[in-house]
């Protein structure tokens, strides 16, 4: 049995790009093709519906060709599976309109919430850094001090609170990726 180009075309369509552009846009509705982003988007789009449309077609393949009976023949231009890719493609399309995917005012992207140290990773390693090079000269000064020099008491306190300052720089940064 041989196919016409009209269901050669729709079957590639159904298992290489619109499962996959269906749930793309479901997913991402705020995406669009316009702008400064616009050729961003368009690549994420197109690699987004082809990963994802041959994904959808695998597993419905998979899920076909193990159900008991040997109803499916695996064959691409199966009926009972470009019927599947198109439920597929029809559900993807109705949740992307209602999440506003179709709108001309495209939905606010969702504000990505702040990862433990992303505004500056470093500052605090510099600050830790500063304190430890601190220590460690407040350190050897104190080592080329006699014991009874005056000057050990108030050296003594400042390496105290460098040492104090350290472990909270430590802690605070800790209960940062805690969270």
């Amino acid at each position: 049995m041989s196919a016409s180009p009209p269901e050669i075309l729709l079957g590639l369509l159904l298992i290489f790009a619109l499962p996959g552009y269906a749930i793309t846009k479901a997913t991402f509705p705020e995406w669009r093709l316009k702008g400064p982003e616009a050729l961003l988007r368009a690549v994420e789009l197109g690699t987004l519906s082809l990963v994802l449309s041959v994904g959808v077609t695998i597993l419905v393949g998979f899920v076909l060709g193990n159900l008991p009976g040997g109803l499916f023949q695996a064959g691409w231009t199966d009926p009972l599976l470009e019927a599947i890719l198109a439920a597929v493609t029809g559900i993807g399309l109705v949740v992307a309109v209602l999440r506003g995917g179709f709108a001309s005012q495209p939905p606010a992207a969702p504000v990505p919430e702040p990862s433990p140290g992303e505004e500056d990773p470093f500052a605090v390693v510099r600050k830790l850094e500063a304190t430890n090079r601190e220590i460690r000269r407040l350190q050897h000064q104190l080592r080329t001090l006699r014991t009874g020099d005056p000057e050990r008491s108030p050296l003594e306190a400042q390496l105290a609170d460098a040492e104090r300052r350290s472990q909270e720089l430590r802690a605070s940064r800790g209960a940062e990726y805690a969270r």
